[in-house]
């Protein structure tokens, strides 16, 4: 039975995707620490509360989290959630990041498709993250080809979010951009710090896209390949 954490040959296939990765975290821990030392007008909090003001979603609240980076958007509890370097901070870093959370809710209180989408393939892709590997690997442990088969099904599902999920938060960052412009939040001056930052940040959504791709065609490629060698 492999161990495809253990497997040279998986290692290779994903190693595109895992370097890409690791270039867009240093990226992003780059540019987030350059842009966090140009001051802007507003803290983190105060910018999405005018983006999310400006574009009528005054019922969306926020609130800061502890942690580092953990800033997201719960379309659940219609809650933005910022990070303790994002909420309070008054520099470019905090309002780029803030803005594209905000991103998030504006795509959510108008109805944005894929946004819809990504929403309701949560819980499908959560199973298939968590239990693909383990339903494929019994499969391979019992040479049950349709058990198997039936864990890249349930994996191929947090494909599919991921898929979705990377239009979704290009289009967030779009929405971003344009806002922190229009409000005059940033001057022009500062966006290409902010962009910096947005642009690092969609490229680790691009890495993890590209990984889940690979290891889905690694798994195929295996049963497909242990199928022909049983029949020879």
């Amino acid at each position: 039975m492999p161990f495809f954490y253990f497997d040279p040959y998986y290692m290779l296939a994903i190693a595109p995707a895992v370097l890409l990765a690791m270039w867009a975290q240093w990226r992003v821990q780059a540019s987030f620490a350059a842009a966090a030392q140009e001051p802007a007008p507003l803290t983190g909090a105060a910018a999405a509360r005018h983006i999310l003001d400006s574009a009528g979603a005054t019922d969306v609240e926020i609130e800061a989290v502890p942690g580092h980076l953990t800033d997201h958007y719960d379309p659940r509890s219609k809650v933005l959630r910022l990070s303790q370097d994002v909420y309070g901070d008054r520099s470019l870093a905090a309002v780029g990041i803030a803005a594209h959370e905000a991103g998030h809710a504006l795509q959510d209180a108008q109805g944005y498709s894929l946004m819809t989408i990504r929403n309701a393939a949560v819980g499908v892709a959560n199973i298939g993250s968590g239990f693909g590997f383990l339903v494929f690997m019994i499969g391979l442990g019992f040479a049950l080809k349709p058990i198997a088969w039936l864990g890249i099904a349930l994996f191929a599902a947090t494909v599919f979010f991921q898929l979705v999920n990377l239009p979704v938060e290009l289009d967030a960052s779009n929405r971003a951009k344009a806002q922190l412009v229009d409000l005059g939040i940033v001057p022009a001056a500062g966006m290409p710090a902010v962009n910096r930052v947005l642009n690092a940040a969609a490229w680790t959504y691009v890495a993890g896209t590209l990984q889940s791709i690979l290891t889905l065609l690694y798994y195929a490629s295996y049963l497909t390949g242990g199928s022909r060698d049983s029949e020879a």
